[in-house]
């Protein structure tokens, strides 16, 4: 009878991010594990205790001394393996998770001058106050401290490449078929421009926090303390933990907010993904050399003349998932029934594998691209066997000369259309179309000299607009 993995000691990782992957997902472990969400609702609770104390909310309570909230702020500083094990110890005797973060706390002002205060702990709220206001601190370190960076890391790799490759010219493909030649770096410089949007409407995104109690109505706290300005309290204590404060909610935060980042993060990995494909074509036509070295150890396991594109198959394929997983978050989390459902709990838990996947991504994309050679001479050959992209510079003058008032311009789409549709023209055969059209001398000259890898406009100079 075969081994069961599951009795394997440690555990043997069910995702591919928490084992073949590890080390490109490890970052997010600080921010979207379920420690990390422990290690959030303790800063949460213990933030609390110090507001409400050291702004005398509660009539009849003294302040905290330095030393106090230093102790209260090494509780979350201070949690690691240790404090891990103790909290799921607690959890299996509670069996809620926030109530172990509670009575996590109060083990520890035991035998402190605090102790007497340990019933401010969690004191007014519900489970969700701490823990949306948790998932915010969590998914806010997660973006701009993980994801955002390496999303910039993209951004300058793409702009790299744009100016190293701003002149070499290439032919366009539009529908997949030869048209007005580009410049490599101009068309990378647009996935650069397109991140680069996408990063800054990602950073500005507002994070939204409440607590205000089990229906969102402060019941509890104006019953108990009807003397205190709790929406005052409740707002001052949110932007305090560096979020925007949500002054109407049911039990939970409505993580409309939420929505909101998934929904930029999934447009920016479909814009990467644009990025993956394109590249991948690239490499098929031969425009981009791939450095074995970069790619990493064997291309084909029977074919050893390859070199497969893998990073961006595989960053295709994670942006996919991580794209899938996003968009039901979404959907999910700005419904819940009534004033309160639990399917944002089970929900919010796969931030994680969905951000996951897309650094995931990123890190392939990043080694994809760093393994790349362009190759001009490729590039140049394509254009050579395609002078009949130049037909539409042709036809364009002679239109404008018609309206000018020059004779013998008729009808120059229909003429270039019989030349070029469905024709390969070479550079001797365009040169001689040109000199039977009886243009004006500079005319003349100025499309006599042109050429497939000369068409290429303002290209070059377009890469300005990168940042």
């Amino acid at each position: 009878m075969a081994h069961s993995f599951a009795d394997i000691t440690p555990p043997i990782a069910l995702t591919p991010l928490d084992g073949r992957y590890r080390a490109q997902s490890a970052p997010l472990v600080d921010h979207l594990s379920e420690a990390a969400l422990n290690r959030s609702r303790l800063v949460v609770e213990t933030e609390w205790m110090i507001h409400l104390l050291d702004g005398q909310v509660i009539p009849g309570l003294r302040t905290l001394t330095d030393d106090e909230r230093a102790l209260l702020r090494s509780i979350p500083e201070d949690f690691g393996a240790e404090g891990i094990a103790e909290h799921a110890e607690i959890e299996r005797e509670t069996v809620h998770d926030v109530k172990a973060i509670e009575y996590y706390i109060k083990r520890r002002l035991a035998g402190t001058s605090l102790e007497p205060l340990a019933e401010v702990v969690h004191i007014y709220c519900t489970s969700e106050d701490v823990n949306n206001l948790s998932y915010a601190l969590m998914i806010r370190g997660a973006v701009h401290e993980v994801w955002l960076p390496a999303l910039e890391g993209v951004i300058e790799d793409l702009g790299e490449l744009a100016r190293a490759s701003a002149e070499v010219p290439m032919l366009s493909r539009t529908h997949g078929q030869p048209a007005t030649p580009t410049t490599l770096g101009k068309e990378m410089a647009v996935f650069a421009h397109r991140l680069r949007r996408q990063a800054r409407r990602i950073g500005a995104d507002e994070m939204l926090g409440k607590i205000n109690g089990a229906t969102g109505t402060y019941a509890a706290h104006a019953v108990a303390v009807p003397s205190a300005d709790w929406e005052q309290v409740s707002r001052t204590f949110v932007e305090h933990l560096g979020l925007t404060w949500n002054p109407l909610t049911t039990q939970i935060e409505s993580h409309d907010w939420q929505a909101e980042v998934y929904a930029d993060i999934a447009r920016a990995g479909r814009i990467l993904h644009n990025l993956a494909t394109d590249i991948w074509t690239y490499i098929s036509m031969g425009y981009f050399r791939q450095r074995l070295s970069a790619q990493g150890g064997t291309g084909s396991s029977t074919m050893p003349h390859k070199v497969n594109p893998i990073r961006f198959e595989n960053a295709e394929a994670n942006l996919e998932v991580s794209g899938a997983l996003l968009d039901v978050l979404g959907q999910t989390l700005v419904t819940s029934r009534l004033q309160r459902d639990l399917t944002d709990s089970t929900t919010q838990r796969n931030v994680g594998p969905a951000l996951g996947h897309s650094l995931l991504a990123i890190s392939n994309l990043r080694r994809g691209l760093a393994g790349l050679d362009v190759d001009p001479d490729a590039m140049v050959a394509d254009l050579e066997g395609n002078w009949e992209v130049l037909g539409e510079a042709v036809q364009s003058v002679m239109r404008t000369l018609g309206v000018q008032g020059t004779e013998g311009m008729d009808n120059p789409y229909e003429r270039l259309k019989d030349l070029t549709r469905g024709h390969r023209v070479t550079g001797e055969g365009m040169r001689e179309f040109i000199e039977s059209l009886g243009l004006p001398e500079a005319e003349r000259e100025r499309l006599l000299a042109l050429s497939p890898a000369t068409y290429t406009g303002y290209a070059a100079a377009l890469i300005s607009h990168l940042d």
